[in-house]
């Protein structure tokens, strides 16, 4: 059995090392409020672009949290990249929150399209169409199209992507981050149902969002 580990997003290797010889450099010269300073911003970075292992459902027919955070927000709304009316989940990331994205199901990226926006505060109704984003389009296994939405925030400003048009991905397969505080939504199709609730915290890979009904199932 793999023991579990918890590694670093890359995205984070040029700030914390930045801040890593900033500290030493400011400690060699006795410069401490700086080196204080530089410590706190390193401890941060390094706990922001933590990026742990997660054990992944295996079972069939269900979907796992593509972020962590707190489910926000469940209704029903325009899905962006279809058009159709779909059940759309809210995950809120704060700042303390892992930043790294994982797929909710395994199939193949069909749509992606990034959209540059405004940076309201993602917990905020209009983040959903006025801020910086991009749109994922999935084809599931059992050709169910899932639709995700990587949604920057007040503080975040760059999206960052890992996966592209035509790539297969796994269940809980990492496809790219938000820096800093952000939002992802998730549109469910037809026949799955949310297994989480408003204010329920969430594990991106591990936590599961929706499942398959069961008459579908059958």
């Amino acid at each position: 059995m793999n023991k579990p580990s918890i590694g670093l997003a890359p995205e984070g290797a040029p700030i914390i090392g930045l801040l890593t010889v900033l500290s030493l450099c400011s400690a060699i010269l006795d410069w401490w409020p700086v080196t204080v300073l530089a410590l706190i911003a390193l401890w941060f970075s390094v706990h922001f672009f933590r990026d742990p292992e997660r054990v992944i459902p295996q079972e069939a027919g269900v979907a796992v949290s593509p972020a962590d955070g707190r489910v926000v927000r469940m209704e029903r709304r325009a899905d962006p990249m279809s058009g159709e009316t779909r059940l759309c989940v809210s995950i809120f990331m704060n700042i303390f929150n892992v930043h790294v994205n994982r797929a909710p199901v395994a199939g193949s990226v069909t749509g992606v399209r990034y959209l540059p926006g405004k940076f309201f505060n993602a917990a905020l109704d209009k983040a959903s169409t006025d801020n910086e984003q991009c749109l994922w389009q999935m084809r599931d296994e059992n050709g169910d199209l899932w639709t995700f939405v990587q949604i920057a925030g007040l503080i975040a400003r760059r999206i960052v992507p890992h996966a592209e048009m035509g790539d297969e991905l796994r269940r809980g397969q990492r496809f790219g981050m938000i820096r800093f505080g952000s939002r992802v939504d998730v549109y469910l199709p037809a026949d799955y149902t949310s297994s989480v609730s408003i204010g329920e915290n969430v594990f991106a890979g591990q936590t599961v969002l929706a499942k398959k009904s069961a008459s579908e199932e059958a």
